[in-house]
């Protein structure tokens, strides 16, 4: 009975996920901003230099520490960047499976996970950095945590741009919730896009095919 109510509180969140992520996607569609974002064509994602980025090499980001971070540290590495949050019903699932890549592929394959808080999907990431961190640490997290940002609209970072327009989503390229997932391979490049019904483990075939590049 009780693995049963475990399994129906579980159907519920991911429920609640689809469902957050259809009205985000209405929204987007319905909102003068977000038929401007299908129908306008975006200026390039500009990296740190102000140039149009080639690479996810180009950008700056923040670490949870608030200690800039040059992500050309990256090079070589096959990356998964993720937008997190702390109480969103994918949250459990998706920290426990990172936390598995992370052990499996790190040290043999070069794995690294960089991961971005974001509260602008049902205000599910509303701590500090700190909090935030702590959040992770209590869950094992041994990948790398940034500050807090923006996925979406005129303030969202730089690297997230760039991300979007590499790998577009369906209907519209905006992030539409968290743990929207994008694979980047070792040079640099996005090749892969993921929503958060995909779990990280389901992302091991594609992870090997471009540790084998």
């Amino acid at each position: 009975m009780f693995f049963l109510g475990r399994r129906l509180l579980a159907s519920r969140r991911t429920a609640a996920g689809l469902l957050g992520t259809a009205i985000v996607a209405i929204n987007l569609l319905s909102s003068p901003a977000g038929t401007g974002a299908c129908n306008a064509s975006q200026p390039p994602a500009t990296g740190t230099d102000g140039k149009a980025a080639r690479s996810v090499y180009d950008f700056t980001a923040t670490d949870i520490d608030g200690k800039a971070v040059d992500l050309s540290k990256y090079r070589g590495h096959v990356l998964i960047i993720v937008n997190v949050a702390s109480n969103c019903g994918y949250t459990d699932g998706h920290y426990k499976e990172f936390n598995e890549l992370y052990r499996e592929y790190a040290e043999t394959k070069g794995l690294r996970i960089l991961a971005f808080p974001c509260d602008q999907f049902g205000g599910q990431e509303p701590g500090t950095n700190a909090e935030i961190k702590q959040f992770a640490e209590g869950r094992g997290v041994k990948f790398d945590m940034f500050a807090k940002v923006y996925v979406n609209g005129d303030e969202a970072h730089p690297l997230w741009q760039f991300l979007k327009q590499r790998q577009g989503g369906t209907l519209v390229d905006a992030i539409k919730w968290n743990f929207t997932k994008f694979l980047v391979d070792k040079n640099g490049q996005p090749v892969g896009r993921y929503g958060p019904t995909t779990s990280p483990l389901e992302m091991r075939a594609e992870l090997e095919k471009y540790f084998n590049q």
